[in-house]
């Protein structure tokens, strides 16, 4: 039973009951706030840092800058929770971000804006035969983005259960497995399995080319694009929509904090509240259930439900003790692989970036703009995080978010962020501490052989490690994605065997997480579906 108030006041500790807690101020913990606030329920939402949002955050780092600090784009957010939540109304609002811009070595550059033939002219240039394809790749790919979307909102089915709602589950999948040709059943299977190299080597001829698609495969995973399961990754990225293009990313105005911040104030519209330097220290457990929370303060919190927002390794190895859970479920989270591979440098310019290849600020900077000439170079900045160093020559998926949204900068100034592959987490000499500022200046190395004046136009510049992602955003190994996107590691085996249904061991412990299915990106896909289970066992958590 969950202590009375009158008991705890007795011994002087200081309690608040709600219906449920969520651990966590990033887009899925509040939006499962928001879903059980919308049903009725008592709601409290805990953020450790002093701002909300998680990886999808907007902060004025430099005066008069609001820079996206860690995720830059958006596309994967459902739109179900669009609607349900009415963002909109709340702010949120997507710029189609409609180019793509590969510069090359050589002077040399790929540029396409998003329609058909513009895209067909500018591939043309290198191969016929590549433009041919195309479209033809992207109706496919859309086609398998279509087929996987419904699995993104539904629960995982436990397949080693015999209970008839688990085996109704498995068969809503194979009648929507059944909605495949033959074709298309095979370039499933093939996408969940293959390296994105060799599936890309099936469809195109020229590297320019398949470098352009197959740096979707790479992102945010510790796999080159010859390592098999990035085919999946690449199709990760493909089931992001906007207004129901596929594919179609954009930025958010005023930053990707927006996303954070629309779902916050739906939550608090239906009655959530939501508190900011609020750490969880200790989720307290008793007879075999989670009761409440004990905070960094010292505070403790008692609810029915709690619901954790962070990742796995976080929430089952840091804020419980392992004697309260089973040793198999510990064992599975131990083995979970979790270890971040990217890092970010963002920056603040007096100007726009100039490329040599393609001068002046024009629409190529509005849109995503990549430094990963070739397959091979991308394998081989992988070939450096392999053996514990970040990559001397990195892979740079870049944008200037300040072209589309001039709300991020001064005027006539602008912002420019830098995903970058590969930054390991374990480094093989040295500390992140040590070397970060060096990792920093590889990257400005790199760019500038493509933006020569760079480091003249650069006001501010903020470099953040794996290290870092964990430090400041809470992110074990500052993994992006809450664990590794491969296929042993995806629907009922996120984040471990039988414990793919948010339930957790603990009765009323669930998770929320980009952790938990469908894992991560900027989709709210875990905390809706976490919501909607936890409604679903209400009536059954008695306390």
């Amino acid at each position: 039973m969950l202590p009375t108030r009158r008991a705890l006041n007795e011994v002087g500790i200081v309690a608040r009951a709600y219906d449920a807690i969520v651990i966590g101020g990033g887009h899925n913990g509040l939006t499962t706030a928001a879903y059980l606030a919308q049903a009725g329920k008592k709601v409290v939402v805990l953020e450790r840092r002093h701002v909300l949002g998680g990886a999808a955050v907007t902060e004025e780092v430099y005066p008069g800058f609001k820079f996206t600090v860690c995720s830059y784009v958006c596309s994967l957010l459902r739109p179900q929770i669009i609607r349900d939540l009415d963002l909109p109304s709340h702010g949120f609002e997507v710029i189609p971000q409609e180019s793509s811009f590969l510069p090359l070595p050589d002077g040399r550059y790929l540029f396409y804006r998003g329609d058909e033939e513009d895209t067909f002219q500018a591939v043309a240039k290198f191969s016929r035969r590549d433009a041919e394809a195309m479209p033809k790749f992207g109706r496919l790919m859309a086609r398998m983005a279509k087929f996987i979307a419904p699995t993104l909102t539904m629960t995982p089915p436990d397949v080693g259960s015999l209970n008839p709602s688990e085996i109704r589950k498995l068969l809503a999948l194979n009648k929507q497995v059944q909605t495949l040709t033959e074709d298309e059943l095979y370039t499933f299977a093939r996408l969940m399995t293959m390296s994105a190299a060799d599936y890309l080597d099936e469809w195109f001829e020229t590297d320019v080319v398949k470098a352009s698609l197959c740096s979707s495969g790479i992102i945010g995973t510790m796999l080159g694009p010859r390592s098999p399961g990035t085919a999946y990754v690449l199709m990760h990225h493909y089931m992001g929509e906007i207004d129901g293009a596929y594919r179609s990313w954009g930025y958010v105005r005023g930053g990707m904090g927006m996303v954070s911040e629309s779902i916050a104030r739906a939550a608090r519209l239906f009655g959530a509240e939501i508190r900011v330097n609020a750490e969880v220290r200790h989720i307290l457990v008793q007879d075999g259930r989670a009761t409440g929370v004990e905070l960094a303060s010292g505070e403790k919190l008692y609810a029915k439900v709690i619901a954790s927002g962070a990742d796995p390794k976080r929430t089952f190895l840091k804020m419980i003790e392992k004697s309260d859970l089973p040793a198999d479920f510990v064992r599975g989270i131990e083995n979970f692989k979790i270890e971040g591979s990217s890092g970010k440098v963002n920056l603040a310019l007096k100007e726009a970036p100039s490329f040599s290849c393609l001068p002046g600020n024009g629409v190529h900077l509005q849109g995503a703009i990549s430094i990963g000439p070739s397959v091979d170079y991308i394998e081989k900045a992988y070939d450096d995080a392999k053996y514990g160093d970040y990559s001397h020559r990195p892979y740079v998926d870049m944008c200037v978010p300040s072209t589309l949204d001039p709300t991020l900068a001064p005027p006539g100034k602008h912002l420019m962020s830098c995903f970058i592959q590969y930054a390991p987490y374990t480094l093989r000499k040295g500390t992140w501490e040590e070397r970060r500022e060096a990792f920093g200046d590889t990257v400005l190395d790199t760019l500038e052989e493509y933006i020569p004046n760079l480091r003249k136009i650069i006001l501010h510049r903020q470099v953040l490690s794996p290290w870092d992602l964990e430090q400041m955003i809470g992110l074990t190994g500052g993994n992006i994605f809450h664990g590794e996107l491969t296929p042993d590691q995806l629907l009922f085996l996120r984040p471990t065997a039988g414990w793919a249904q948010y339930r957790m061991p603990l009765k009323g412990l669930y998770l929320c997480g980009s952790g938990a299915h469908p894992g991560g990106g900027v989709m709210g896909a875990p905390g809706l579906n976490a919501a909607r289970e936890i409604l679903k066992d209400w009536s059954l958590l008695r306390v």
